[in-house]
């Protein structure tokens, strides 16, 4: 899992090190040599699981931008990690109103509140 590339679709296979990485600023944090270039590209489809071969030196089509197996298209904007700030509220355990969807609306309700309560219980 890479954490530079959050929606990262493909591994690539180094060149100069036949290792998978994700993205090449996993390849230059776990390795200790610079990233080879090279003119054929290996990479792997997270999606099927298949490794395919990609020629750089050609014009790049955009039929090149899915993976040929499973046609997943793995050229998308990488989405990258930022810095957010939350609101922390009070302890969970005390109010708990933050944990509860309020979308979801209460499908059985209370016993006591249903209709023909009379009914039921005789």
């Amino acid at each position: 899992m890479c954490k530079h590339v959050l929606n990262a679709q493909v591994a690539i296979r180094a060149p100069c090190c036949k290792k998978w990485f994700d993205c090449p600023q996993c390849h230059a944090e776990n390795a200790q040599h610079e990233l080879k270039k090279a003119n054929e590209m290996i990479f792997m489809c997270k999606k099927c699981r298949k490794a395919f071969r990609k020629d750089m030196t050609d014009s790049y089509e955009e039929a090149d931008e899915y993976c040929p197996h499973c046609d997943n298209h793995y050229v998308i904007e990488a989405k990258m990690p930022t810095a957010a700030l939350g609101v922390e509220g009070e302890d969970a355990r005390v109010d708990n109103r933050m944990i509860r969807d309020d979308r979801v609306k209460d499908q059985t309700g209370s016993a006591f509140v249903q209709k023909d309560l009379d009914a039921r219980l005789g």
